[in-house]
């Protein structure tokens, strides 16, 4: 067992501040309290999967590309992309990663850059199927804020969809748009 497990366990830490980071982008659309960012990598990691069992891919390797994404925003918090046409650059995911590795077990370290890295890269597969789940994921938020009348959000569902690029993506975004939000509900309770 590696001796500085402390810098595994400061990660962590840090890692659970996304459990009450907001996402900031919903603000412009009106919504109050906006979902965070680890609710958000949560429901993207389901989605990666989904996908990527129906492109043929590796489903728990997209899931772990999904969940580990947005990590970085520990760090940078979540700048929406209004906010970044002002920053001097977007800080690099694979910096951050590098500087939160910084002291873990090698083995650990290399865990975390690779998966960052390759997420960045998006030349596997499953990187593409996760980039997709991500998208995916911001326009059924949007689906459900425009459901509790938030009608500005129609921007991000519309914007969302237009960034899916896997056929399985699309259809299944196609599918989603065709879908109430609690059409699932009313289905458990066999009123359909």
């Amino acid at each position: 067992m590696p001796d500085n497990l402390s810098a595994v366990a400061n990660f962590l830490f840090e890692a659970g501040t996304l459990k009450h980071s907001a996402r900031t982008g919903w603000w412009m659309a009106g919504v109050r309290t906006p979902e965070t960012v680890a609710e958000h990598s949560w429901r993207t990691s389901l989605i990666a999967s989904v996908i990527a069992k129906l492109e043929g891919a590796d489903p728990a390797r997209a899931a772990l590309f999904a969940v580990w994404h947005d990590t970085g925003e520990t760090r940078t918090g979540d700048v929406n992309y209004l906010g970044k046409k002002y920053t001097d650059g977007e800080a690099d995911p694979r910096d951050i990663a590098a500087d939160q590795t910084t002291s873990m077990p090698e083995a650990v370290a290399e865990l975390v850059t690779e998966v960052i890295g390759a997420y960045e890269d998006r030349d596997t597969l499953e990187a593409i199927c996760a980039r997709d789940a991500d998208k995916l994921e911001c326009m059924l938020q949007g689906i459900e804020y425009r459901s509790q009348g938030y009608e500005n959000a129609q921007r991000w569902i519309d914007n969302s969809r237009g960034r899916i690029t896997t056929k399985s993506g699309q259809a299944l975004a196609d599918a989603i748009l065709e879908t109430g939000s609690l059409d699932w509900l009313r289905a458990a309770l066999g009123e359909c």
